[in-house]
């Protein structure tokens, strides 16, 4: 148990079930992670994405997810492939929300909800609504400017 999921999905290969689920842990871009390691040690993403892996493979129909700032800490390579978790999930059937400051994530999007217009007091409105390009195109919002299409 003392070792990552990149290492144990060598040494479980021949393991079919065990070979899987951490293969689901490995695309979620938790390969690093210590088999024993207690869930409390984690981040929220990391905590998000583990309970997210116990939902991978299952019919999704009728399904809501709903993810608060997941990229956290991620590199723009683990991005990249939650984003294709996201995308599994919704041709699995699934709903995805998520609360999200990551451009590459917000220009993924197939509808936006932008609020603002800052942090704080400044903030609490919806500043515009739409696709990425449409959102992109707004004057009113800021996250639109940052959007490069």
């Amino acid at each position: 148990m003392d070792m990552d999921v990149h290492t144990a999905l060598e040494i479980c290969k021949d393991l079919k079930i065990v070979h899987q689920r951490l293969q689901v842990l490995q695309e979620l871009g938790l390969g690093y992670l210590t088999l024993g390691e207690e869930t409390p040690s984690l981040s929220g993403g990391e905590a998000q994405r583990l309970k997210l892996a116990s939902e991978m493979g299952k019919t999704q129909s009728d399904s809501l997810f709903v993810f608060d700032e997941p990229t956290i800490g991620l590199h723009p390579l683990d991005v990249q492939t939650l984003l294709g978790v996201f995308q599994k999930l919704i041709s699995s059937g699934a709903t995805v929300v998520v609360i999200e400051h990551d451009l590459d994530v917000i220009r993924n999007a197939d509808y936006i909800i932008d609020m603002g217009p800052g942090g704080g007091e400044e903030g609490g409105r919806i500043v515009a609504t739409g696709t990425p390009r449409q959102i992109a195109e707004n004057p009113f919002s800021i996250t639109g400017k940052y959007i490069k299409l």
